[in-house]
């Protein structure tokens, strides 16, 4: 199978609303820049030059295209549909995260940008951009909460051996959402020639619409392998959601698709009813504004964004994009949420079944499939976007079960 060039889709409007969700809302000495970076991908996306190199680095770099692997059994244990796996976890740095990073990376060396900062959460989003601008050879700044810092030190490790700056945040909940401030305050000290490489599907236009066209890679392959292989589309298609960019990765493919039932799957972590205790925004939150965009916000009565919980680092955002707020007003996309400890059994379950370790956060939209699965029929087939893998929460795990 061939590595085909990204296609660009054309949603959301120009000035980069969903419906009413998404915008550009930023104070007015940053909508220049961010006009310059939609500009520049705009620019940049239409070159046949940059769609081939690309394409060239997805196959030869990253490793694409990730395979699907059907778990039989684990579905012959749960005894209903068939449960398969769009392995991002097999990718160049451990998860879907490479794909969206080349992309911002080549962006940033077209537009001439002395450095690149981002945020992350479990440090996926670190790694590989730290690896994407080693590639490039651009200076890299990760801002990154304190308590992920002490809970994903394998990546913290990575990141410091590519080169990059590993900026704590010690603030607040010293977690993703802090992070993300404390990055996005570095970016405006030099907006002219600092690039914010936002890590998920989500901040001002045009940030939402570039980093889910540089997912959407995840979505063609995995809906040709699946009509190759089984001669039809999956009844359902699952990913696990934070910001949402490895959900809006394999859905953008199946978005026309109406036998198709998509499921996003958030953090319920010790429970939806224990405010601050879970991330749940599209389940619990309601329409407001985070970090330059409307979305769906998991808010405190006075309007600020709530503290949030997920044993998955990179799923603990009180935000989520707005792409994902728009489906869940269209009723096209199924919002689900798991708890901490069903993601726990998910991940134990996958690893001693069938050999794979997958990342914490991709084990949610392996607890749903769990979930759900025994009471469909065999002959229904469930694909999961298994986003990532678990060696930067092994020890993590092993110390919560006490293995």
């Amino acid at each position: 199978m061939t590595t085909t060039p990204p296609t660009f889709a054309p949603m959301p409007t120009a000035e980069g609303y969903f419906g009413p969700y998404g915008g550009q809302l930023v104070p007015p000495h940053l909508k220049q820049a961010m006009d310059d970076i939609n500009t520049a991908y705009a620019e940049i996306t239409k070159r046949q030059d940059f769609q081939q190199e690309l394409a060239q680095l997805f196959a030869d770099y990253v490793g694409r295209p990730s395979p699907i692997f059907h778990a039989r059994r684990l579905s012959e244990q749960l005894g209903g549909a068939q449960i398969h796996l769009k392995r991002e976890d097999l990718n160049h740095t451990g998860a879907h995260k490479i794909n969206h990073c080349l992309g911002e990376a080549l962006l940033a060396k077209f537009m001439g940008k002395k450095k690149v900062i981002a945020e992350t959460g479990a440090g996926q989003h670190g790694v590989a951009l730290a690896t994407a601008c080693a590639l490039v050879g651009i200076p890299c700044e990760i801002h990154m909460g304190q308590v992920d810092i002490e809970k994903e030190h394998p990546n913290v490790t990575k990141m410091r051996i590519l080169g990059c700056k590993l900026v704590p945040v010690t603030r607040g909940a010293a977690t993703l959402k802090e992070a993300v401030d404390s990055a996005f305050e570095e970016y405006l000290t030099n907006p002219t020639e600092y690039i914010y490489a936002i890590g998920s599907v989500v901040g001002p236009h045009p940030f939402p619409m570039m980093v889910r066209d540089f997912q959407s890679i995840i979505g063609r392959e995995a809906r040709e392998q699946f009509q190759a292989k089984h001669g039809k589309l999956p009844d359902h298609v699952a990913a696990c959601v934070g910001g949402g960019s490895n959900a809006m990765g394999i859905f953008t493919a199946f978005l026309g698709d109406a036998s198709v039932k998509l499921v996003g799957v958030e953090p319920s972590g010790e429970g939806t009813d224990k405010p601050g205790r879970h991330a749940a925004t599209l389940s619990m939150g309601k329409p407001g504004e985070i970090h330059g965009m409307k979305c769906y916000v998991l808010e405190n009565a006075d309007g600020t964004p709530a503290a949030v919980h997920s044993i998955a680092s990179g799923l603990d955002y009180p935000g989520v994009g707005p792409q994902h707020s728009y489906l869940k007003d269209l009723g096209r996309v199924q919002y689900e949420s798991v708890t901490d400890k069903e993601c726990l059994d998910a991940f134990m379950q996958l690893s001693r079944v069938e050999g794979i370790i997958p990342a914490l956060e991709s084990a949610h939209a392996v607890a749903w499939a769990m979930r759900v699965a025994p009471g469909l029929p065999k002959d229904q087939h469930i694909l999961i976007n298994l986003s990532g893998r678990g060696d930067k929460d092994a020890d993590y795990v092993a110390k919560v079960l006490g293995l």
